[in-house]
């Protein structure tokens, strides 16, 4: 079901009470840092067992997935963390998996992809995503898991929120990556109820930036997208069905340079030994601009699933392509 209306609070504790076996509730650890505005605290969803929070909306948006289409199997369009949590619970139920990603989707998330079972098809970034808009593919058939606008996986996103709200109930901020949406307005809607004083902001990558062009103009925009190493998140346009949500629930979206997020990859590597995607680092690049205040500031790592090739070249203070 797509979400059109900001979810409410219980819908949310229910997907926390549906998903606890299957997720790690992950720590809220303080980053100490000499230069830094405020108090940087860091979620760590990398910590998943996919290396992903993307495992919380999967794991609920098929626990109320309707069983005669699960029997057909499930599919979901992901250039990987997504298609992990979907694969790593269809392994769970025995059901078959696949999964449409784009072309430039990283190494390392296709391989785990390979693990899990899943059946994987590559398109052209285009493609792929007007897969999000249309949610059909040809010849796929039974269960869609939708990775950004399903209700249930925005739910399930959620629970990130909960877990803030408990952990640090002064947080003032709250940065999250911007892929389509989904996990900004799952945390948005939960400190909506817990923590209305708290803003949550987006953060983008200069190169893949629609939030921010559309909240500018009033209107979904479309801008031009360059495929970067932070694959995680940016698109081409704001999708539709999510727009009504964001620009209710966000507080704006700070944009910041490819470069930012490579040395914020290498910061946490080497001050926190967290290892993060370029997605992952984008938060804590975004929060060392200032531009979400200077209070006590949550930076979202969403996920861990970077190339070896590419962490090491940010480690040697390179930026990859």
């Amino acid at each position: 079901m797509i979400a059109s209306d900001i979810l409410d609070i219980a819908e949310i504790r229910a997907a926390q009470a549906r998903i606890a076996s299957a997720i790690v509730r992950t720590p809220l650890l303080r980053l100490h840092l000499d230069d830094g505005p405020g108090e940087i605290w860091l979620k760590l969803e990398n910590l998943q067992p996919i290396g992903s929070f993307k495992l919380r909306g999967a794991s609920n948006a098929l626990a109320l997935a309707p069983p005669e289409q699960l029997a057909r199997g499930v599919w979901t369009a992901s250039a990987g963390n997504m298609a992990q949590g979907v694969a790593w619970q269809a392994r769970r139920l025995g059901v078959p998996c696949h999964v449409v990603a784009p072309d430039h989707a990283p190494a390392t998330k296709l391989e785990a992809l390979a693990r899990l079972g899943a059946s994987v098809v590559k398109v052209p970034f285009a493609d792929w995503f007007q897969i999000l808009e249309t949610r059909t593919f040809p010849g796929l058939d039974g269960f869609f898991v939708h990775p950004v606008s399903d209700r249930a996986v925005i739910a399930g996103n959620g629970t990130i929120g909960l877990e803030i709200a408990e952990d640090l109930p002064d947080v003032d901020a709250v940065i999250v990556p911007y892929g389509g949406g989904g996990l900004s307005c799952g945390i948005a809607s939960a400190l909506r109820a817990l923590r209305p004083a708290a803003k949550v902001f987006a953060c983008e990558v200069e190169t893949a930036a629609p939030l921010a062009a559309s909240l500018a103009a009033g209107a979904p925009t479309r801008v031009t997208y360059t495929p970067t190493f932070v694959d995680g998140m940016g698109g081409p346009f704001v999708l539709a069905d999510m727009w009504p949500l964001v620009r209710q629930l966000l507080a704006g979206s700070i944009v910041v340079p490819v470069a930012a997020v490579a040395a914020a990859v290498r910061l946490l590597a080497e001050r926190q030994r967290v290892i993060a995607e370029g997605a992952g680092a984008a938060a804590l690049a975004a929060a060392r601009t200032g531009r979400a205040g200077s209070g006590r500031i949550v930076c979202i790592v969403s996920g861990g699933n970077i190339d070896s090739r590419r962490l090491t070249a940010i480690l040697n203070g390179e930026t990859p392509d």
